[in-house]
């Protein structure tokens, strides 16, 4: 298992996705149940729970869907890692970008832990742009 904790987190919500499966189960970090925690805030996923099995911690999540008259729909959840182990990105609080003009929310790691774009904005930090969801 690569170290980008990130990235393998975001892949495995993608592939979950993609699969259109409903619930995925997720190695714990620290930083991951955060951005998962802004995920739920946020309303992208429906629940989460935290599960131990012999002696490893998981996380379990269960992906919003959506129901109409044909039956059941997913909502696509676009994905994209940013920041990386070899690269970097950094942006003062006037540079964070705007997602489909404020549809899509931008994940940042500040000095005062990670926090939606729009949270970021409102305090007058910036900080590491860890991903783009929309």
């Amino acid at each position: 298992m690569s170290k980008d904790t990130i990235g393998n987190l975001l892949t495995y919500i993608r592939n979950t996705d993609m699969k259109k499966k409903r619930t995925v189960r997720i190695p714990y970090t620290k930083i991951g149940e955060n951005i998962i925690k802004i995920l739920l805030r946020e309303g992208f996923i429906e629940n989460m729970r935290k599960h131990l099995e012999n002696n490893k911690r998981f996380l379990v999540l269960t992906l919003r869907h959506r129901k109409n008259s044909t039956g059941q729909n997913r909502i696509i959840l676009n994905l994209k890692q940013i920041s990386r182990p070899g690269l970097r990105i950094y942006s003062n609080y006037q540079g964070i970008p705007r997602i489909l003009g404020g549809m899509g929310i931008v994940i940042l790691s500040t000095s005062r832990g990670i926090m939606t774009d729009r949270e970021a904005r409102i305090e007058g930090i910036g900080g590491e742009i860890l991903c783009y969801i929309w």
